[in-house]
């Protein structure tokens, strides 16, 4: 399925979809123009990139990402704020959420990578 049913599956389904590896449920889970920004790497925007790129990403996030911390809601539109992470989701018309923009910031990456 692409995107959730609410803000807080969204972030489990993209948790799924990079431990499966499953470049189409990543690309698929974003607005077509969306922005995934992880740390260290290039933005990637739209579906296109974000697909080709997500190798890259299974592999540097073996971490547990679906723990938003707060959600932040307004009709269509909700802010994730997780450990490291921060995402804008919006409810499209269909009544799914997706991503607008997936901001993986640097410290889990930090912490995936040994001594």
């Amino acid at each position: 399925m692409d995107g959730g049913q609410t803000p807080e599956e969204l972030e489990t389904l993209m948790e799924d979809a990079i431990l499966l590896r499953d470049a189409d449920a990543i690309a698929g889970l974003f607005q077509p123009g969306g922005l995934l920004a992880i740390a260290g790497t290039p933005q990637l925007r739209g579906r296109g990139q974000i697909r080709e790129a997500v190798g890259a990403l299974c592999l540097r996030r073996p971490g547990y990402l679906a723990e938003p911390r707060r959600v932040l809601q307004v009709r269509d539109v909700a802010l994730l704020i997780g450990r490291d992470v921060v995402n804008l989701a919006r409810r499209g018309d269909d009544g799914t959420w997706r991503y607008d923009i997936c901001a993986l910031l640097g410290r889990q990456e930090e912490a995936a990578t040994p001594d």
